[in-house]
């Protein structure tokens, strides 16, 4: 089974060398898949139209003709799905997104996100034209989106949503270093995701 071309998508401060993501890109590379690893412009301070421009090119210049996967984290999640509700090109379309960690549209919590972000459009139908297939992934104790949150979040854009029991934001800070399931899933689309 051919591996797929995987774009991974950082959060805001972007992903250490100890994150999940950086773990599966180097696991990813070492069994020959193709993996784009971008470096958004201002990860501390973002603006959604540079980070929404950025995402674009890099989906652009992803290649045809084989299957196309992304696992966005953290604000990436938000990112995406105003990506999804203002896609016009379906050359940008994918196969599978990973959604890990978003944080609540609703979020008031005392990290600073940009608004402009957590006004994001939860129309059921963008997902699915962005991609064939879209997968939430929340972690219990999340301190950027509660399960309820994360249910309603769920619920509005008819997603399937795996909640890792004490998984909180499903980052370094939680553990998230190495996480076999989300190296599965890249390769074989199992799911439901479990945890590392």
């Amino acid at each position: 089974m051919s591996l797929p071309h995987v774009l991974l998508l950082h959060g805001l401060g972007g992903s250490g060398p100890e994150h999940w993501q950086t773990w599966l890109a180097g696991e990813l590379a070492a069994h020959g898949a193709q993996v784009d690893v971008p470096s958004f412009t201002d990860p501390d301070a973002p603006e959604l139209e540079v980070w929404l421009g950025e995402l674009r090119a890099h989906l652009a210049a992803a290649p045809t003709g084989v299957e196309r996967v992304v696992a966005a984290h953290s604000l990436a999640c938000l990112l995406w799905l105003h990506h999804a509700a203002t896609l016009t090109d379906p050359a940008l379309r994918v196969d599978r997104v990973l959604l890990v960690g978003p944080p609540s549209p609703r979020y008031a919590g005392e990290i600073a996100i940009p608004a402009q972000f957590l006004d994001c459009p939860l129309e059921p139908d963008a997902p699915r034209a962005a991609s064939a297939d879209t997968r939430l992934v929340v972690g219990e104790g999340d301190p950027f989106c509660s399960l309820e949150q994360a249910k309603e979040l769920a619920g509005a854009l008819r997603l399937d949503l795996d909640v890792i029991v004490g998984g909180a934001h499903l980052n370094t800070d939680a553990g998230y270093g190495p996480w076999g399931a989300a190296l599965k899933w890249v390769r074989s689309n199992r799911t439901p995701l479990t945890p590392r």
